[in-house]
C-alpha cells in the first residue's frame, strides 16, 4: 500500500471512531434521561459521563493527527526508494470498493483515499492537452473506445478472466481504448458533471482526426454517460455530437432491486477477493449507492430519455438458463432486472427507446459474468462491427 493509503486509512479509521462515540453519547443520552423530563435531546452527556465521552473524542483526534504527521514525516524517504512501476491490482481493487461504499465521505473530507476521476490507459492517468497525449498515445487511431466501469469497480477491472471487451473492440474496429476511473461512491449527477468535462477536454485534445466515438459502459459507467451526456447536451457542449455508439451493459436504467433491499454491494464487494473482506460494510450506503437503487431520471423523477443523436444499445443478462426460466424473472442477473437493463417500465413515459434490433438478454449469465461472457463479445462485435470477421472471445482457464 502507498504512504497515501496508510494515511487516508488512518483517518478514515479517526472519523469512524469519533462518529461511533457520537452515536454511543447519543443513545446513552436518551436512556440516561428520565420519561418525561423536559429538556430537549442535543446528544451530549453531562458530568462525569459526559468528560469520559470528551475525552475518547480528544484522544481520537490527538492519535489520528499524530498518525496523519508520522507518516506525512516519512513519505518523502518512502516515495525516494520506490520505483515508478504499474498500479498493483489488489491495491486497486480494494480502494475502488472502499470509495464505492464511503466514497463521498473521502472525498468530502479530503482524504487521500478519495479516487479524483482520470481517464487512463494500464491504469495510468493520461494528459488531456493536446502535446502531452500525443506522447502518450503515440499510435492513436480515428476511433476513440471510451469505457466506463461499475459501481465499486475500477479501470483495470475490465479485464476478467483473461478477457477485455475494450481489447477486443480496439482490434475489430482498429480504435484506441480509454478506460474511465471514477468515484463511485460520488452521486452519479456529480461523476456525469465530471466527466463530460473530460470528454470535452479529451476530444478537443485527441492526436487525430476523430471519425468515430463509442462509449460502452458496464451497471453505473451507464447512468454516468447518459448523465453526462445529459448534461453535456442542455449546457450546449459540442462533445455529445461526436458520439456515435453507447452501448450498455447491465446498467439499471430504472434501479436495481437488490441494492434496495442491501445485498447489490455485498454481490460486488465479494466478487473481489481482495476486496470481500469490506463487505462487512454492506449496510453503509454512500450517494452512488443511494443512486444505484433508483436508476436515472431527472429533476423531481421526471423521465430522462435516451441521449439523442448516438445509436444506442442494451444488453441484459439473466441467471436463468432459458427464455422464461423462474430465476431469470425473479432475479436478472443476480443485482440488474432485465427489464431495468433493457429500459422497459410500467409506465410508458418512462420507458427508455432501445430498437428492437438494439437489444440482447443473453441467458445463464450474472452481473460480472458480463464483462467477460463470450456471447456479450460476438453481440458487440456483430452491432459495432457489422461486416467485419468475427474474433473469438478467449478466457484465462
Amino acid at each position: 500500500m502507498k504512504t497515501n493509503d496508510l494515511r487516508g486509512a488512518a483517518r478514515l479509521a479517526t472519523d469512524a471512531t469519533a462518529g461511533l462515540t457520537d452515536l454511543v453519547e447519543a443513545m446513552h443520552e436518551r436512556i440516561a434521561r428520565l420519561p418525561g423530563g423536559g429538556a430537549a435531546l442535543d446528544g451530549r452527556t453531562r458530568g462525569i459521563t459526559g468528560l469520559v465521552y470528551r475525552s475518547i473524542r480528544g484522544v481520537t483526534r490527538v492519535v489520528g493527527g499524530s498518525v496523519d504527521g508520522l507518516l506525512a514525516l516519512i513519505a518523502p524517504a518512502l516515495a525516494a526508494d520506490a520505483p515508478a512501476a504499474p498500479p498493483r491490482r489488489e491495491r486497486e481493487a480494494v480502494v475502488a470498493a472502499l470509495n464505492g461504499v464511503l466514497g463521498d465521505h473521502l472525498a468530502a473530507s479530503a482524504n487521500p483515499l478519495a479516487i479524483t476521476m482520470a481517464l487512463r490507459r494500464n491504469g495510468r492517468a493520461l494528459p488531456l492537452e493536446a502535446r502531452a497525449l500525443a506522447a502518450a498515445l503515440p499510435d492513436a487511431r480515428p476511433v476513440l473506445l471510451v469505457l466506463l466501469h461499475g459501481l465499486c469497480r475500477n479501470d483495470l477491472q475490465w479485464q476478467r478472466n483473461g478477457h477485455d471487451h475494450g481489447a477486443l473492440l480496439a482490434q475489430v474496429l482498429d480504435a484506441t481504448p480509454v478506460y474511465l476511473h471514477y468515484n463511485t461512491g460520488l452521486p452519479i449527477a456529480e461523476n456525469g458533471r465530471q466527466f463530460a468535462g473530460l470528454m470535452a477536454q479529451l476530444l478537443a485534445a485527441w492526436p487525430v482526426p476523430l471519425q468515430r466515438v463509442v462509449l460502452l459502459t458496464h451497471s453505473m459507467g451507464g447512468l454516468v454517460a447518459r448523465s453526462a451526456l445529459h448534461q453535456a447536451q442542455a449546457a450546449g457542449q459540442a462533445w455529445p455530437a461526436r458520439v456515435d455508439d453507447v452501448v450498455f451493459l447491465g446498467t439499471p436504467h430504472h434501479g436495481a432491486p437488490l441494492e434496495r433491499a442491501g445485498h447489490g454491494v455485498d454481490l460486488l464487494l465479494a466478487a473481489a477477493p481482495y476486496a470481500a473482506p469490506l463487505a462487512r460494510l454492506g449496510r453503509v450506503r454512500s450517494a452512488g449507492i443511494t443512486d444505484l437503487r433508483h436508476g436515472l431520471s431527472g429533476p423531481h423523477h421526471t423521465p430522462l430519455p435516451l441521449p439523442a443523436g448516438p445509436r444506442c444499445w442494451a444488453v441484459a443478462a439473466t441467471l436463468g438458463e432459458g427464455r422464461g426460466a423462474l430465476k431469470g424473472r425473479l432475479l436478472g442477473d443476480g443485482l440488474v432486472p432485465v427489464d431495468s437493463a433493457l429500459g422497459h417500465h410500467r409506465d410508458p413515459a418512462h420507458t427508455l427507446a432501445f430498437a428492437p434490433d438494439r437489444q440482447c438478454v443473453v441467458h445463464g449469465t450474472g452481473h460480472l459474468e458480463l464483462l467477460d461472457s463470450p456471447e456479450v463479445g460476438r453481440c458487440l462485435q456483430r452491432w459495432l462491427a457489422p461486416g467485419a470477421a468475427t474474433l473469438p472471445v478467449t478466457r484465462d482457464a
